[in-house]
């Protein structure tokens, strides 16, 4: 199992130089000049000439790779072209907004899709399965963006329970965190429905209710168990998803977040910004596949990676 890690955290340097090209020439592909946006409207072609040689924009595009990634392998990512602050500042900002949004959306996503896909699996085909499986279905096609404009006018504006938008207080993360784990929790919820009618269905849990042991145990104890695997593997994805910053969410509830950064960036062409941020997405997306790969061992020591 070491040597499996090794091996993958050795494996991340190829798939990020990749990664890094790619991004690279997408956000130069993006229409508009950043120089111009920079320099000002009133700015004369002259002083946008200026200005893009300042920022290197003159220079050839494999000269500009290459000159990125001195300064990335050298930590440094860049000075955004709007605040003229450093990208791992603005980032740091951002960050742990983003963070705590995922983590509480996932935390109540992973309890209620597991008992709703628990107790549709062993209640399959009555009132609770199909009561469980129309909410999964809902929150599976209902737009992020209607829930949460729905979640605003009722308990923000109606009820007065809770902010519209933006990070004041705790009970800022009720409303954005209900609309962004709601899809989360439907997927889990589905999963884990069918995962765990397979192994119920498997010879271990028949001969554990012969011996006598009581269902709630059979099921929670050791059915679920090796029915997380899937879920496990689909929860880490979402948990990436999420991660990387839900753009659409944050900016219904103008959260100080990755994703509205992302989309404020792009408005104004800023490449350094966009640039770090879609790299930092997939760093993320790599190591949580490689946690999730590792949490196969803890929940089934049966596996294992030669």
């Amino acid at each position: 199992m070491l040597r499996y890690f090794f091996r993958r955290i050795l494996g991340i340097i190829p798939i990020l130089f990749l990664v890094s090209i790619l991004i690279f020439l997408f956000v130069h592909m993006i229409p508009g000049d950043p120089a111009r946006l920079v320099a000002g409207e009133d700015a004369t072609i002259e002083d946008v000439e200026i200005v893009r040689k300042e920022l290197g924009l003159d220079k050839p595009m494999h000269e500009q790779y290459v000159h990125y990634m001195k300064n990335l392998l050298q930590g440094d990512l860049g000075t955004s072209l709007k605040t003229k602050r450093p990208v791992m500042e603005e980032l740091g900002m951002r960050f742990m907004p983003t963070f705590w949004l995922t983590v509480w959306s996932m935390v109540w996503a992973v309890i209620v899709g597991l008992i709703i896909g628990v107790v549709s699996a062993t209640k399959r085909n009555k009132w609770q399965d199909y009561v469980g499986m129309f909410g999964a279905v809902s929150g599976i096609s209902l737009p992020s963006f209607w829930l949460g404009l729905m979640l605003i006018q009722l308990f923000a504006v109606t009820l007065g329970w809770f902010p519209t938008g933006g990070l004041d207080s705790w009970k800022s993360y009720i409303l954005p965190s209900i609309t962004l784990g709601s899809g989360v929790a439907a997927v889990i919820a589905r999963f884990a429905r069918s995962s765990l009618m397979d192994v119920l269905n498997e010879d271990y849990i028949r001969t554990g209710r012969s011996k006598g042991l009581a269902e709630n145990k059979v099921v929670w104890g050791h059915a679920l168990r090796n029915a997380l695997i899937p879920v496990v593997t689909m929860t880490g994805l979402q948990f990436g998803f999420l991660l990387g910053g839900s753009v659409v969410i944050e900016t219904v509830f103008s959260w100080p977040g990755l994703g509205k950064l992302l989309i404020d960036s792009v408005a104004y062409r800023d490449y350094p910004i966009i640039q770090a941020e879609m790299l930092l997405f997939a760093l993320e997306f790599i190591l949580i596949n490689l946690i999730v790969d590792l949490l196969y061992g803890v929940l089934n020591p049966q596996i294992r990676y030669e």
